[in-house]
């Protein structure tokens, strides 16, 4: 697990900011990022880079899809399915990956990885536990419609 610190008072997990990419490699993630197509592709396993939070006992990568903008890495989690997605393009003012994955973004991407007819939700949890190490968003897949939420047949 890399380096992370606790935020006094907030009690928030964050990891210290990455290293900032030269010129050159961000012209190479600009290239790469033009190769995807614009709808998720599959990664083949052999080309996955290292989990660099590899906890085989809580979360298993299963699959990892690609777009021109987006990622999403599929785990199995204590036999839970959990989609974690975030941004390919990298944003010079905020010195990370780029923020803001809308509701609409997510919906897309959800139905692009094979899971647009499951329901999922996003966790907001108390403050103490917050994790927030990238700007990135997790869905986990239910097995079924919840009892909460709006049905159409309802």
């Amino acid at each position: 697990m890399p380096d992370v610190r606790i935020d006094e008072g907030a009690g928030l997990l964050r990891a210290p900011p990455p290293l900032k990419p030269t010129r050159a490699m961000l012209r190479e993630m600009e290239r790469e990022n033009r190769r995807w197509p614009e709808q998720l592709k599959i990664v083949p396993r052999g080309d996955w880079p290292a989990d660099p939070w590899g906890d085989p006992d809580k979360a298993q990568r299963i699959g990892m899809l690609r777009s021109r903008r987006s990622l999403v890495q599929i785990f199995n989690e204590n036999g839970f399915i959990r989609l974690s997605v975030s941004r390919t393009e990298w944003d010079e003012r905020t010195g990370r990956f780029r923020d803001g994955i809308s509701w609409d973004d997510l919906q897309r991407l959800k139905a692009e990885a094979g899971f647009g007819d499951a329901w999922a939700v996003e966790i907001y949890p108390p403050e103490i536990e917050i994790i927030n190490v990238a700007p990135m968003r997790h869905l986990w897949i239910l097995a079924e419609a919840p009892a909460f939420g709006w049905h159409r047949d309802r």
